[in-house]
Order: structure tokens, then C-alpha cells, then sequence
């Protein structure tokens, strides 16, 4: 079998959710198989295992639905060639273009939140805005890309159902789960309380983030320190510093990995109060610190944090603040229960889920129904 992985939506120098996903799965998938790279930029490569690296246009490029005409021609698949069923290409995004692919394709579907949050991320060029949100305002555009998989991956549960929910593929669906290798060393001793009297948010502050509830529930918390990790947009800091009120938030404005595992350490606890996720990688990454959480009361967040997690209401800024003080008698217990929740959502769990779709898939196009086996 024959793996290429399209890198293409990793963003150099500053890798954001998708970027983690896929070099996270890389990395971890060639430990069991070895893989091929698809990119755009050669410094997508940074980090990533020194394979066979093929380039391809950028994936917001006008040609995307057509690029798998160039995948067939860097295959030898090009012209009337004959469709090769032990090669699969897997994607990190369900928009790679599949029009004419002589290969197997498993393509990733994260979230479905933008159809019901319409306002597109602000880092993409207007006309890909535009395009993006006139995709998020019917569901055919969304089944038209599926079709074109021979396989569909979800990060989670909550995704999958809302994806049979809504039928918008009827291929396979699998969970290749979000992970994250924050996890504390074996060994390390058990924290018996926070460092710091600080909440940490790390997310992007996209209105159903809904982050202005955290900075309510600061202003009832005088005895901790609301931290934003991310970067803030304009308008956005002074709008927070008024609902935070008498207490004022702490903006980082962007940490490393180092700095952000800093903060997780010493914390009371990450909140979160989004209103839609398809996952929810920062409660995994301060669970697998030993940092608990409090968060949404939303389906995703429950599937990561399960029984461990504080919930409350994303209205219910009072719900929240009374969430954290409550910690203040069981932060041992939290702390080792989180930890303990993630201890098994690693990458080299996520990568073996995602090998044995690949192999699934692959085995399927060899033998497809009805045929000798």
C-alpha cells in the first residue's frame, strides 16, 4: 500500500488546527507505515518524517478542483492509465479536489460549525471568503466533495453523528481523532495545586467562541486572573477588558508551546465557553498537563473530557465562575482525573485509527463488492 498525505493546509511558521493535525498524524502514521508528502511550500516539510515530498499547487488555488489530474500524472496514473488500487491519498481537509483521480481518496471532515456560524476565518483572502461562506449556506456543496471519497474521516463522534445527521455521505465514516503530545512525562509527580490563581482560554476569539462569557465570569472571580493566550483581534481587546470589569484579563497575544505549557501548568484550570466545536484540541492539551477544565456544556467537549471536565452553560457566567471556585476543594482529584482521561488520546492511537482506515479503504477499492476476495 501506497500512503501519500496532502501537508498543503499546514501554514508555515505559524501552524494552527489543521497544521497540528496533520503533522501530529505525519509523524505518527510513518512510525507504522511509511508515507509520502503532498505540498505547496517547502518549508511545509519542517517537522515532518524526510520522505518523498511531491509539490502541488496551494490548495485556495482556482485549479484545487482539478488537482487530481496532477496526483494521477506524479503517480504515472495520467491519460488512460488503469486506476491503481493500491494507492490512497489522505487529506487533512474535505476540500482536496478528486475530479478524475485514478486513486483512492479518504478525505477529513473536523466540524460542521460554520453552517451555522457564517462568518468566515479573517486570515482568508476576501474572494475565499466569499466563496466560503456562500459553500456554508446549503448542504449540497459539503455532499459533492464527500462523493468524491472513497472514505470520510471525522475527529470525533459529535462530528460523525451531525455528518449521518445531516447524510452527507454515503461512504464511510470512521473516527481519526484530534490528540496532542502535551502529555507529562511517566513518573512526573502528582500536582496537590495549582501555582498560579489564573484561568487560561486558548482559542481564537470567531464570535461562537463566545469568549465575552469568560470575561464575564472574570469580572465575579477577584481572586483569579483570566489569561488569552491567542492573539487578539482589533476591537476585540477593549470589549473584553469592559466585561472583565473591576478585574482586568491578561493578553499574551501569542505563545510557543513552551510558554503555553507554562501557563497550563500553573493553572487553576482552562475554560472554555464555545458554543460549537468539532473537537476542542486545547481541553485536551491542558487535560494531558494535568490542568482541568472547565468548559461548554456542548457535545464535543463531553466526548473529550467526559466525566472529568466542569461544564456549565455558555450563557451562564455565573455558572462558570462558581465551576472554578469549586475546584478549590478537589483540585488534586481534577487534576489526576484529567490526566488520566488523556493518557490514552496520543497520536500513536490516532495514526493506528487512521492506518487501519486507509488499509480498510484500499482493501475496498482492490475488492469492491462483489468481487473475488
Amino acid at each position: 500500500m501506497r500512503i501519500l498525505v496532502d501537508c498543503r493546509y499546514i501554514r508555515p511558521g505559524t501552524p494552527d488546527g489543521i497544521g497540528r493535525y496533520t503533522t501530529g498524524l505525519v509523524r505518527a502514521l510513518d512510525r507504522l507505515h511509511p508515507v509520502e508528502l503532498l505540498v505547496s511550500d517547502p518549508r511545509q516539510r519542517d517537522g515532518l518524517p524526510d520522505r518523498k515530498a511531491h509539490t502541488l499547487p496551494a490548495p485556495t488555488g482556482p485549479g484545487e478542483p482539478f488537482v487530481a489530474r496532477r496526483v494521477n500524472r506524479l503517480l504515472g496514473g495520467a491519460g488512460g492509465a488503469p486506476a491503481d488500487p493500491d494507492t490512497v491519498v489522505f487529506s487533512p481537509m474535505q476540500t482536496m479536489g478528486t475530479l478524475g483521480r485514478r486513486y483512492a481518496v479518504v478525505l477529513t471532515v473536523h466540524d460542521l460549525i460554520y453552517y451555522r456560524h457564517r462568518t468566515p476565518p479573517p486570515w482568508l483572502a476576501a474572494p475565499v471568503r466569499a466563496l466560503w461562506r456562500g459553500y456554508h449556506l446549503s448542504w449540497w456543496p459539503q455532499r459533492l466533495l464527500l462523493a468524491g471519497a472513497d472514505a470520510v474521516a471525522v475527529v470525533s463522534r459529535a462530528t460523525g453523528d451531525l455528518v449521518g445527521a445531516h447524510r452527507l455521505t454515503r461512504r464511510p465514516v470512521a473516527v481519526v481523532p484530534d490528540a496532542t503530545d502535551f502529555h507529562l512525562p511517566d513518573g512526573t509527580p502528582r500536582r496537590t495545586r495549582p501555582v498560579g490563581n489564573r484561568i487560561v482560554y486558548a482559542g481564537s476569539f470567531m464570535p461562537y467562541k463566545n469568549v465575552a462569557t469568560l470575561a464575564r465570569a472574570a469580572a465575579l472571580l477577584d481572586d483569579h486572573e483570566l489569561h488569552l493566550v491567542s492573539p487578539v483581534p482589533p476591537g476585540v481587546r477593549e470589549e473584553l477588558v469592559r466585561l472583565a470589569a473591576p478585574n482586568r484579563p491578561v493578553f499574551h497575544d501569542g505563545v510557543d508551546d513552551a510558554g503555553y505549557r507554562a501557563l497550563l501548568d500553573g493553572a487553576t484550570a482552562l475554560v472554555s465557553a464555545s458554543r460549537d466545536e468539532g473537537f476542542g484540541l486545547p481541553v485536551l492539551e491542558a487535560m494531558a498537563r494535568g490542568c482541568p477544565v472547565v468548559v461548554s456544556d456542548i457535545a464535543a467537549f463531553r466526548e473529550v473530557a467526559g466525566d472529568a471536565g466542569l461544564f456549565a452553560d455558555p450563557d451562564d457566567p455565573a455558572g462558570f465562575a462558581a465551576a472554578v471556585r469549586s475546584l478549590a476543594g478537589c483540585w488534586p482529584e481534577r487534576s489526576d482525573a484529567v490526566r488520566e482521561r488523556a493518557r490514552t488520546q496520543t497520536w500513536d492511537a490516532a495514526a493506528a485509527a487512521l492506518l487501519g482506515l486507509l488499509t480498510d479503504t484500499v482493501t475496498r477499492r482492490r475488492h469492491p463488492a462483489g468481487g473475488p476476495r
